[in-house]
């Protein structure tokens, strides 16, 4: 397929790097209100579980997701983590100042890997409290009705949305790692072929969710980092961020049956403000609000290091960081949810390293391997770093810039995880004990 592309980078990319619907009866959701009814984790009250999510963000100050949409249709793509028997689809205005109206939208299986085609016979139609229209307040996010779609784990689906009028600047996630597309002229949201969807975007915009009839799935874990969880500097169109590699091995194991939700944002930080809200501010809504969440796996706090310790930054301290995550913890704990800490890894040698920062990041590593604050630790840092010089990312992992991994890294990273911390339905259904199912990693620590 050849035709244009409208890419649009993130800035300061890195690792420091509806209230009035078509109808009646959607299920509407505003600000961080949770996905369905009010349920305690574990998915008492509903089948359904997330099996991919993004991370809501607001556009840039110019560009594709400052311009927004009029008269196109979005090809969005997305992988599952677990499959199931219906789905449905979570749609975000989240940044925006106005509602934004989709007239139709539909949802279908992807033909194969890096092509615009939907498999013939998998299309469906999406409606919303029963209409083909919807229309999401500003600040909201709305709920598809379900479809009849049997989807496998592990596969990509595509998700179409047509906007007539114009959007104006749009709700997105900036790092997508699959490429999706736009047809720029009318509604092809009923179309399977790949002809009038000749650009190629790098975004995902407005669908910030996925949800799949999946009653063997026992809960959800959310993944929630930055760049290192979003997967910067992995290969585009490979699944080959950490999270993926963590779904293949759940999949694999045939002893775990949850989804993984990755809730990364390049550039984000725990306390302060970088790319997207801080996880202090976001964890409401990107975490606790997924459907079927039994489980977070936190990775996150080297952009504070970065940002906080360089020549006329900000001061930051390990007691900061710390702070930030125990007040995560007792958030998680208090939805009954099960939190899992994950060391912070190596970045010698990168611009932003500073030995005051490495002292910073070895206290907080510490902390999370030692103190019995988290449910869990994985122990990324010694995953991936190199035995004869720890402060430095081992070589065959680094992609390049001694702070993000490559596909490598991140498959190892993946492999450092122990399943057996995720058993059970969260913190009040099983506490992470049993076998050692990962190639690394620290038991769990129950409280």
């Amino acid at each position: 397929m050849t035709g244009s592309t409208r890419r649009e980078t993130l800035k300061s990319l890195g690792a420091v790097s509806g209230l009035v619907l078509g109808g009646t009866g959607a299920d509407v959701l505003t600000g961080d209100s949770p996905t369905d009814t009010e349920r305690p984790p574990g998915r008492s009250g509903t089948e359904f579980v997330g099996t991919w999510t993004a991370s809501p963000m607001a556009p840039n100050d110019e560009g594709l997701s400052q311009e927004g949409f009029e008269d196109e249709t979005l090809r969005l793509m997305v992988r599952t983590s677990v499959g199931g028997n219906g789905v449905r689809i979570r749609l975000s205005n989240t940044f925006g100042d106005e509602p934004v109206t989709f007239e139709r939208a539909s949802v279908g299986i992807r033909a194969e890997s890096g092509s615009a085609t939907i498999e013939p016979g998998t299309l469906r139609q999406l409606t919303f409290g029963g209409d083909d229209d919807v229309t999401i307040t500003a600040g909201g996010r709305v709920l598809s009705d379900p479809v009849d779609l049997h989807v496998e784990p592990e596969q990509d689906l595509a998700v179409n949305l047509y906007a007539a009028a114009p959007t104006g600047p749009t709700t997105l996630h900036h790092l997508e790692t699959k490429t999706s597309f736009v047809a720029e002229s009318g509604d092809h949201t009923d179309e399977t072929g790949a002809d009038a969807f000749t650009t190629e975007i790098s975004q995902w915009f407005y669908l910030d969710g996925v949800e799949v009839v999946s009653p063997e799935t026992n809960g959800a874990i959310v993944c929630l980092g930055d760049s290192i969880t979003d997967g910067f500097e992995s290969t585009y169109d490979a699944n080959a961020t950490y999270p993926d590699f963590l779904a293949e091995r759940i999949n694999e194991s045939g002893s775990l049956q949850k989804s993984v939700l990755n809730a990364g944002i390049a550039a984000n930080r725990v306390l302060s403000k970088g790319a997207g809200e801080n996880a202090l501010a976001r964890f409401d809504r990107d975490v606790i609000a997924q459907t079927g969440v039994t489980d977070v796996l936190l990775l996150e706090g080297i952009n504070d290091i970065g940002a906080g310790t360089g020549a006329g930054s900000e001061t930051l301290t390990a007691e900061d960081l710390i702070d930030g995550y125990q007040q995560l913890i007792r958030r998680a704990h208090a939805k009954g949810l099960r939190i899992i800490g994950g060391t912070l890894t190596p970045m010698k040698d990168n611009p932003h390293y500073t030995p005051e920062g490495e002292e910073i990041r070895q206290t907080v590593n510490e902390f999370i391997r030692t103190s019995d604050a988290f449910d869990g630790v994985v122990d990324f840092d010694e995953a991936i770093r190199d035995p004869d010089n720890p402060e430095r990312m081992l070589p065959k992992y680094d992609s390049g810039d001694n702070l993000h991994p490559g596909d490598v890294g991140y498959e190892a990273m993946a492999e450092a995880v122990d399943l057996s911390l995720f058993r059970g339905r969260g913190r009040n259904g099983g506490k992470g004990h049993g076998k050692n199912e990962g190639r690394g990693g620290s038991p769990g620590k129950a409280d």
